[in-house]
């Protein structure tokens, strides 16, 4: 059975998802557009769009095992 997009998209802006995916779309083209190569690194936020952070606190490249990993707590959610 092929995927629903449509129905994916819209599951995605009512959790809120969709405005978190356009904010780190931003920031990579930001960091694009300064010319910066960030093959092989994420762009990070300095602090997490799941905590209230956004591109205005500020984005940093790190290593994707960097990026990736943080200390979670018993639901799985970050510490």
């Amino acid at each position: 059975m092929p995927r629903n997009f449509k129905q994916e998209y819209k599951t995605q802006q009512e959790r809120g998802e969709h405005e978190n995916r356009m904010e780190r779309q931003r920031a990579r083209r930001k960091l694009d557009a300064k010319g910066v190569t960030r093959q092989g690194k994420d762009v990070a936020h300095v602090k997490a769009l799941s905590k209230g952070g956004s591109n205005a606190n500020g984005v940093r490249l790190e290593a994707p095992s960097k990026n990736r990993s943080f200390k979670r707590k018993s639901d799985g959610s970050m510490k």
